[in-house]
């Protein structure tokens, strides 16, 4: 279902486009340009109508907030509006606007002008799953991972909660691939990409299949206690099926080494308050390398736990 969210200061005007596209899908409704930040932020809408004239941030500002956004900026904004300047539509599109639609407010038109815009949003998000699927495994791929990876900092940054990776190597997976054939360690991979699925249940984790016989797992809001608990649950998930694997030297079967980080952010515990927007934040270039460090940390857990033995789970100090 589409959801869609309205941004009017004005409540007659929230309450009549509500009954207007009530039935085009979900929607949310914002009387102010912060909320309206924070919605985006929150509910992820597929599209936008933004009221131009609001007091304290109007809609030129919130849809500039929105469009310097990376995660946000192919998120369709229509602005719903009395102006028929030539000017103050041009600086709408200049800043990432895609519509107008005028008031007064003719149902006939409004859906007119929405549904065209939710149905490419609907094409576009499509495609872009179709690229972030691994074609082998059905699993998130590296473009996949690195977007969740992303989007999971931001959202760490603004709940200041601990955010952990695991990376998972499959033992001696070239000796497999030489012992039984390309053919079966592919059928391999996606007995152990299914194994690492089903045992994820939180909605917000994410396993991906990271390159070759490598996979990661994020896991939000997760501390290292709990991320480490969470890797033995995986390998134990893997040793489970059973795989043989005759040329390994941990076992007559398939087996992982599990590494394990856990990013835990600067203002989480020296008191930084947080402003609404992340996009504000002084310190994201830092979170952002913090991120990329998350990623350095479990491979080196990873190597420690091949280094001791593998088939099993290390985490980084």
């Amino acid at each position: 279902m589409s959801r869609l969210l309205v941004v009017d200061d004005d409540v007659g005007t929230i309450h009549l486009l509500s009954r207007i596209l009530m039935d085009l899908g979900e929607v949310f409704i914002a009387t102010n340009g912060t909320d309206a930040l924070a919605m985006v932020r929150d509910q992820q809408p597929d599209l936008v109508l933004l009221d131009a004239e609001m007091p304290t941030m109007d809609g030129f500002a919130v849809c500039k907030a929105i469009k310097d956004n990376p995660a946000f900026a192919d998120l369709p904004i229509l602005f719903v509006t009395a102006h028929t300047d030539v000017d103050v539509e041009t600086k709408a599109l200049e800043i990432g606007a895609v519509d107008f639609i005028s008031k007064p407010l003719s149902p006939p038109i409004v859906k007119a002008r929405v549904k065209p815009h939710l149905a490419l949003k609907q094409r576009t998000d499509d495609l872009l799953r179709l690229a972030s699927v691994d074609g082998l495994t059905g699993l998130a791929n590296r473009r996949g991972f690195d977007a969740t990876l992303d989007m999971e900092w931001r959202r760490a940054c603004r709940s200041k909660s601990p955010l952990s990776l695991l990376m998972i190597d499959v033992d001696y997976f070239k000796r497999f691939n030489d012992l039984y054939g390309h053919q079966a360690g592919d059928d391999c991979l996606r007995v152990v990409a299914s194994a690492l699925s089903a045992t994820c249940h939180r909605p917000g984790d994410l396993v991906a299949r990271y390159g070759g016989e490598e996979f990661a797992t994020i896991l939000p809001a997760c501390d290292e206690v709990g991320a480490s608990q969470f890797a033995e649950k995986l390998r134990a998930s893997v040793a489970a099926r059973h795989i043989s694997h005759a040329a390994s030297d941990v076992a007559d079967e398939v087996t992982v080494s599990v590494g394990v980080a856990t990013l835990i952010l600067d203002c989480m515990t020296a008191g930084v308050e947080h402003p609404e927007w992340e996009g504000q934040c002084p310190a994201v270039r830092s979170c952002h390398n913090a991120a990329v460090n998350l990623i350095s940390a479990a491979d080196r857990a990873l190597y420690e736990a091949k280094r001791a033995g593998r088939n099993r789970v290390a985490c980084a100090g």
